[in-house]
């Protein structure tokens, strides 16, 4: 089969790999339609952290079921399903919990597993991880291209909103305008926040955040991001969504938290350096709360809104692109020509 392949930082390859195989009576094959290029897909492709060369890539497939194993009861050949970005048991301690990030079976989706910005995925924990698109939208593009985003970045957006403690009536501080920091300002709507304050650096995805249901937009860095906050909210958010993982962001996070408030961070931690100073939340009794996004947990929740119309991450898609142009999307988000690639295989 073909796959994307990252041979060095700036060095995305479509080349020909081997094709995984059914090896499991858990397992199962899914030939790929539908997946994305991420934004920490950018981290190894700018050279800003490790990871083997080469190696097969991608972390957000859709597409049909081609073969199960013995023991597979959720899904059959010929169903649509979607998966999340880690694979997982469904059965462990943490699954159980709706940790399903830290399931002690976890597997990803690279190396022999295929790797998802590729034709074909094996999945070792079909039940554990597969999520069956009822058969009634599995052909309904506009519906796929809206679903595609759970995978990742819809519920990784609605994690950052569920750590915060976003509720009906809440004023939020959503710091990140990339795809999960706008599907998180969709999150905050959707748990009915009140006031949503969007926080970038780029005018036309400020203005996918609106469209999204952000009520403020905040342009400025820095320090003049901050005062224009505490500015528009009398001394801060009592809900502040971190979607960016940078000391920066987690700087701002603390500069725009009122005493006694939350932090919901969800942004992968790069380029901490020596580490997060503690001092500002401990001195204001701000909560950290957060971390790695078990979008699994929330999958059935945030499809069944989609496929009832009234949640429609879709407009995060700004390019798209086949196998072939896999390369030419990862410069296009690295060069912020386009805000999430939607790949086609």
């Amino acid at each position: 089969m073909r796959a994307a392949t990252f041979h060095g930082p700036g060095d995305i390859r479509v080349e020909s790999v081997p094709q995984p195989e059914l090896d499991s009576a858990r397992g199962a094959i899914v030939r790929v339609t539908h997946t994305a290029i991420c934004g920490s897909d950018l981290w190894f492709y700018r050279g800003e952290s490790d990871r083997d060369v080469p190696s097969r890539v991608g972390h957000e497939p859709m597409g049909i079921v081609e073969a199960v194993g013995d023991d597979v009861v959720s899904v059959e050949p010929g169903d649509r399903v979607l998966a999340p970005f880690f694979i997982s048991c469904g059965r462990c301690e943490f699954c159980r919990k709706g940790l399903h990030t830290s399931c002690v079976n976890q597997a990803s989706w690279s190396g022999d597993n295929g790797g998802a910005q590729g034709e074909y995925v094996r999945c070792p924990e079909a039940d554990g991880t597969l999520v069956r698109v009822p058969d009634r939208h599995a052909d309904d593009e506009d519906t796929l291209r809206s679903l595609l985003p759970l995978t990742d970045v819809m519920g990784t957006g609605h994690h950052a909103a569920v750590s915060a403690g976003v509720e009906a009536g809440s004023t939020v501080a959503v710091i990140g305008d990339g795809a999960v920091g706008l599907c998180g300002v969709l999150a905050a709507k959707r748990l009915g926040a009140e006031r949503i304050i969007a926080m970038g650096h780029h005018e036309d995805r400020l203005e996918i955040a609106a469209e999204f249901g952000a009520t403020d937009l905040v342009s400025e860095r820095g320090d003049e991001a901050i005062e224009r906050v505490q500015e528009l909210t009398n001394g801060g958010v009592n809900h502040v969504m971190e979607c960016v993982g940078a000391t920066s962001s987690m700087e701002t996070a603390i500069g725009v938290a009122r005493p006694g408030g939350t932090v919901g961070y969800v942004g992968v931690p790069h380029g901490l350096g020596d580490g997060l100073d503690l001092e500002p939340f401990f001195r204001a009794n701000v909560t950290l709360n957060g971390g790695v996004a078990p979008v699994r947990a929330y999958a059935e929740e945030l499809m069944a809104d989609v496929l009832q119309g009234t949640l429609d991450p879709s407009p995060i898609f700004t390019k798209t692109v086949d196998l072939d142009g896999v390369p030419e999307g990862y410069a296009a988000m690295d060069d912020r020509e386009a805000v999430k690639v939607l790949v086609k295989p």
